[in-house]
C-alpha cells in the first residue's frame, strides 16, 4: 500500500481531530487520560501544530505555547478536575465569581477549588479551541511529571526544591527567585533565559490582568495533577460536554438574537431601509477615520496632524473616549451585545456626517442625498465557525408586526489579521476565494478590492485563503500543499464560513447578488516561518499601518471615491 504523504497525515489528523470532538458534544464526556483523551493527544501530536513548536519533544516543555492556552484558558484551570462546557449560562444572576480569560472572549466560572465552567457561545469553532488546549495542557503536564519523579518514586532533587520555592514565593528575593528559575529550567528542560522570560510574560498577566496564577503554580499544580490522577482515578481531569451543547449546531439561539437587536435598532432609527454595508473588523478603525481627527480639535483645537494619516492614528491611540463622544454627535450608535455571542456592533449613520472635519488625507465623497448615504455596521470579530450563524441572520429579512421587510445590502467587507504564506508581518492579502482546511470545500467569489486600491510601497498578495479549524491546527505540510496545490497566500478561520452563509443569502434572494464583497486581511504571523507564529506574540505598532489602509480602502469604496491610498 502506498504510504502517505506528511500533508495527508496531517489532513487525516484535523478531519480525525474534528470527528472525535463533534462525537464527544454527543457523548456527553471523557477522561484527558482516557481513550478519547489519548486519541485527540494522538491526532495533536501526529498533527504537529506549529503554534505548539516541540509539543512532540518529551525532553522539554514548550513555553511559547504554554503561554499561548493560558493567555486564552481561564484563570486556575491546571488546578481543576471538573471542567464543564455548557450551552446555557447557568451562574448569570448568582454571586459565583464571573472568569474572562485574557485573550479569547469567553465566560467561566470558578464552582469550586476542583470545578470550573465554561460558557460555549461562539459555535463549534470555541469547543475545538478548548479542547485543544486542553490537550495541549495534559501533554505537557506529563513531561512535567516526568521530571517530577525518579525511577524509584521518589520525588527529583529538583521538584523537592520547587516545593520550597513554592512555600517561601512571597519572601524570594531577587537572587533566590534567580536560583529558583534556574532550577525550574531544569524541571521545563529550557535554558534559563527562556524560563525567565516565560517567567516575566506570565507574571505581567497576572498583575495587570489577574489571568493566571504564574509560571511556578502552574507547573507545579501540573505535575501534582498526573501524581494525583496516577494514586487515584477519582483525581483524574474529566471535561463534560452537557446536552443543551447539541443546541448550538443549528438552533443558532445566540445569532437570531443578536441579529434581531441590530435589525430593531436600524427600525428605530428609521435606517431599514437605507443602503446598508456591513463591515466585519475592529471597533476602532473605522470611527477613528471618520471622527479622530475632529475629536482630536475638539479635545485641543491648538492640536495638528503630524506626519501622513498612518502617524495620526498613533498620535490620538489615548483618545479613544473623545472619539466615541464626538461619534455618538455624528451618527455614532453603538450596540453591547446583550446575546452571549460576544460581538458588539456599531451602527454609523453617514447622513449625519455633514460638517465633520476629516484629516486631510481622507477624501470622501459625501454628497449624496440624505436618504441615499450609506448605513454602516460595524460587526467586532466573529470566532470561527460562529462567522456564519451571526452573518446568516443579519442577512435574513426582519419580520415585525406581521411585516416583512429585505436589508438593503451594498456591500459586505470583512476585514482581519490573518496568518501569511508567502510574505512577512503587517503584508496584506486580498482573498479570491476560501478553501477548508481538512476538505476539499471551497467557496470562490469576485473581490472588489484589488492590488490597485493600495499604496505601491505595500506588499499585497492576491490568491485563495485557507479557512482553519482552528489556531492551534496549524500544520507545516499542510499549508505547505495548499500553498503548492491551491495557490493559497493565507490562513484565517472566518472567511469561508462567512462566504458559505453570503452565498446561502443570495440563493435564498435575502440579497442582491449585486452586492459588492471585500475580503482583505493584514498578515499578523507567519506560520512557516520559525519564530513567527501566534505564540511569537501580538504585533502591536506593526499592526496600525496595514488595518488602516484596509479600513481606509473598504470607506473609499463605499464612498464611491475610487482613489488610491
Amino acid at each position: 500500500m502506498e504510504a502517505l504523504t506528511d500533508a495527508q497525515k496531517a489532513r487525516h489528523a484535523v478531519r480525525e481531530f474534528k470527528t472525535i470532538t463533534d462525537a464527544l458534544a454527543l457523548r456527553g464526556f471523557y477522561r484527558l487520560s482516557g481513550k478519547f483523551g489519548r486519541e485527540l493527544e494522538s491526532c495533536l501530536k501526529n498533527l504537529s501544530p506549529e503554534i505548539y513548536g516541540s509539543m512532540n519533544d518529551p525532553r522539554i516543555v514548550e513555553l511559547k505555547g504554554l503561554e499561548y492556552v493560558l493567555d486564552r484558558l481561564p484563570r486556575g484551570i491546571e488546578e481543576c478536575t471538573r471542567i464543564i462546557l455548557t450551552e446555557e449560562d447557568p451562574f448569570e444572576n448568582t454571586h459565583t465569581k464571573k472568569i474572562s480569560p485574557f485573550k479569547r472572549r469567553r465566560t467561566a466560572y470558578r464552582v469550586s477549588a476542583n470545578e470550573l465552567c465554561i460558557v460555549i457561545s461562539r459555535g463549534l469553532s470555541e469547543i475545538y479551541d478548548i479542547l485543544t488546549h486542553l490537550t495541549f495542557l495534559y501533554s505537557e503536564a506529563k513531561k512535567i511529571y516526568s521530571r517530577m519523579k525518579a525511577e524509584s518514586e521518589s520525588l527529583t532533587l529538583e521538584w523537592r526544591s520547587l516545593e520550597k520555592t513554592m512555600a517561601s514565593m512571597k519572601t524570594l528575593d531577587a537572587h533566590q527567585l534567580d536560583q529558583a528559575l534556574w532550577n525550574l529550567s531544569i524541571i521545563l528542560g529550557r535554558p534559563y533565559q527562556e524560563t525567565r522570560d516565560t517567567y516575566d510574560y506570565l507574571e505581567k498577566g497576572k498583575t495587570e490582568h489577574n489571568s493566571n496564577n504564574g509560571l511556578f503554580s502552574i507547573i507545579h499544580q501540573l505535575g501534582r495533577r498526573i501524581d494525583e490522577e496516577k494514586a487515584s482515578a477519582d483525581n483524574a481531569v474529566v471535561v463534560y460536554l452537557t446536552p443543551s451543547l447539541i443546541n448550538i449546531i443549528g438552533r443558532q439561539k445566540y445569532g437570531i438574537q443578536w441579529a434581531g437587536d441590530i435589525k430593531a435598532k436600524l427600525l428605530e432609527r428609521k435606517l431599514l431601509d437605507r443602503p446598508l454595508h456591513i463591515i466585519s473588523a475592529n471597533l476602532h478603525s473605522v470611527i477613528n477615520l471618520l471622527y479622530g481627527y475632529a475629536a482630536m480639535q475638539a479635545h485641543d483645537p491648538s492640536m495638528r496632524a503630524t506626519g501622513d494619516l498612518y502617524d495620526f492614528f498613533h498620535q490620538i491611540r489615548d483618545m479613544g473616549q473623545a472619539v466615541v463622544k464626538k461619534g455618538r454627535a455624528k451618527g455614532l450608535y453603538e450596540l453591547i451585545d446583550r446575546s452571549g455571542t460576544h460581538i458588539n456592533c456599531q451602527l454609523i449613520d453617514t447622513a449625519m456626517l455633514d460638517g465633520i472635519a476629516l484629516h486631510p488625507d481622507l477624501k470622501f465623497d459625501l454628497v449624496k442625498a440624505p436618504q441615499e448615504r450609506p448605513v454602516l455596521l460595524v460587526m467586532d470579530y466573529a470566532f470561527g465557525a460562529q462567522a456564519f450563524e451571526l452573518m446568516e441572520n443579519i442577512l435574513r429579512p426582519y419580520t415585525y408586526d406581521n411585516t416583512t421587510r429585505y436589508l438593503n445590502v451594498k456591500s459586505i467587507s470583512i476585514m482581519g489579521k490573518a496568518g501569511i504564506l508567502k510574505g512577512n508581518k503587517g503584508d496584506i492579502m486580498l482573498a479570491t476565494a476560501h478553501v477548508f482546511e481538512g476538505t476539499s470545500d471551497n467557496y470562490i467569489f469576485k473581490n472588489d478590492l484589488a492590488r490597485s486600491d493600495f499604496s505601491p510601497d505595500v506588499n499585497v498578495y492576491a490568491g485563495p485563503m485557507v479557512t482553519v479549524l482552528g489556531t492551534s491546527l496549524q500544520n507545516r505540510d499542510m499549508l505547505e500543499k495548499f500553498q503548492s496545490d491551491w495557490k493559497t497566500v493565507g490562513l484565517e478561520m472566518e472567511g469561508g464560513h462567512y462566504q458559505r452563509a453570503i452565498s446561502a443569502a443570495i440563493i435564498k434572494g435575502n440579497i442582491s447578488n449585486k452586492a459588492k464583497l471585500r475580503y482583505a486581511y493584514y498578515a499578523s504571523d507567519n506560520p512557516l516561518a520559525t519564530g513567527h507564529t501566534l505564540a511569537a506574540g501580538a504585533m502591536g505598532k506593526e499592526g496600525v499601518r496595514p488595518t488602516y489602509m484596509i479600513t481606509k480602502a473598504i470607506l473609499d469604496k463605499i464612498f464611491n471615491t475610487g482613489k488610491k491610498i
